[in-house]
């Protein structure tokens, strides 16, 4: 049996435009469990906790990987060492 066509695929196609804005806490989950504060109804800033990972915090504040390493460029190795206490920014306006 033929597989079923597909639309036009063009490969290496450039990825969407994903245009920065402000984060979103879609609630704690696993790997995401810390505190936040917030100033004027925005996020400010969260505080790492025991078993969060960085892919994790940023799945919570819905906010890309890539754009949340933009706004956190003092964390060390691609977001994989972040350790408990460490406050990350949430306010997609500055860096930290």
């Amino acid at each position: 049996m033929p597989n079923p066509p597909v639309g036009q695929v063009v490969p290496n196609a450039p990825a969407p435009l994903v245009e920065p804005g402000p984060a979103t806490d879609l609630g704690s989950t696993v790997g995401a469990r810390g505190s936040t504060t917030s100033a004027g109804g925005n996020l400010m800033t969260y505080t790492v906790v025991e078993g969060d990972t960085f892919f994790d915090i940023a799945q919570r504040f819905d906010v890309p990987v890539q754009q949340f390493l933009h706004m956190n460029p003092s964390v060390p190795g691609l977001g994989e060492d972040i350790y408990i206490n460490q406050v990350i920014n949430l306010d997609w306006t500055t860096k930290r």
